[in-house]
């Protein structure tokens, strides 16, 4: 309660009139002028703070109000809620048979003011490779406010996979010998694993390898089959035939890259180098 007292001199007291809940009286005699600039400041200041309280009472709307994160997220504490998003991801991951998948769900950012939502649906984002660190999408599909949030997911897939059983410098011919089967989290790097030293035999490493680090596919030097100009053997697949033949290689046979030959016709044509002196065409 906000009270004044007038010590300068004495006023009749007059009926008070209302006006919106605040109290104006209004005085017969007349004041100095003096009086009356003091009387108007406090009056303003009066009713500028009566405007500042009656702000704060004020209802907000339901975005602005701080719990509504706390009404978006909290279906995303659940142990119901976090199985559906699993078995969202479980069930789209590409692992080996013998594979192990563990998937860990993270958190929203705590900056998000989300409104309230009554159903939470979780889907996969187009694109999106449920393998290592990723995410998946939350969509709101019934609430005041229609929202869409991409909730972060670690999936780790334990295989067994060829590492080193001791440091392994780069430019290192592999033999077998080095290598040693371990269980190992394959979805930690997008690389390619092995789990058969036959497939790693005579292959250089292009990076240093510590021990009991997996052996990937982009660790390995890019082997080369033949050089430009080397006869090769040209191997024409279709579906359910294939045919041979010879040619010249016009460029070197790296793997993984395409190469051009030049048939025993004269024909150029292009293929993948997939051994020593072979190209493959798809046909």
């Amino acid at each position: 309660m906000v009270s004044f007292v007038h010590t300068r001199r004495q006023l009749d007291a007059p009926a008070p009139n209302l006006v919106r809940g605040v109290v104006v009286t209004s005085y017969p005699a007349p004041i100095e002028r003096k009086s009356v600039r003091r009387t108007a400041l406090i009056n303003t200041s009066f009713l500028v703070l009566l405007i500042v309280m009656c702000w704060g009472l004020l209802p907000r709307s339901a975005s602005a109000q701080p719990q509504a994160a706390d009404g978006a997220a909290s279906p995303l504490l659940t142990p119901q809620f976090q199985q559906q998003v699993q078995a969202l991801t479980a069930g789209q991951i590409a692992a080996p048979a013998n594979a192990r998948i563990d998937v860990t769900i993270g958190s929203l950012d705590p900056r998000l003011k989300l409104a309230p939502c009554q159903r939470i649906e979780p889907y996969l984002p187009a694109g999106a490779r449920l393998w290592g660190a990723t995410r998946v999408g939350l969509r709101c599909t019934d609430g005041p406010v229609r929202w869409n949030v991409y909730l972060p997911v670690t999936v780790k897939v334990w295989a067994p996979a060829l590492v080193a059983a001791a440091p392994i410098a780069a430019g290192v011919e592999l033999t077998g010998r080095e290598l040693m089967l371990s269980e190992v989290d394959i979805a930690a790097a997008h690389g390619a694993t092995f789990d058969q030293v036959g497939a790693l035999v005579g292959r250089k490493l292009a990076t240093p390898l510590a021990p009991g680090a997996a052996v990937r596919a982009d660790m390995l030097r890019v082997r080369q089959w033949f050089a430009a100009g080397d006869p090769v053997v040209l191997i024409a697949r279709g579906d359910g035939f294939s045919v041979s033949g010879t040619g010249q290689a016009l460029g070197p046979g790296l793997e993984g890259q395409q190469v051009r030959v030049r048939t025993e016709g004269g024909r150029v044509v292009v293929g993948k180098p997939v051994g020593e002196r072979r190209v493959e065409i798809k046909l």
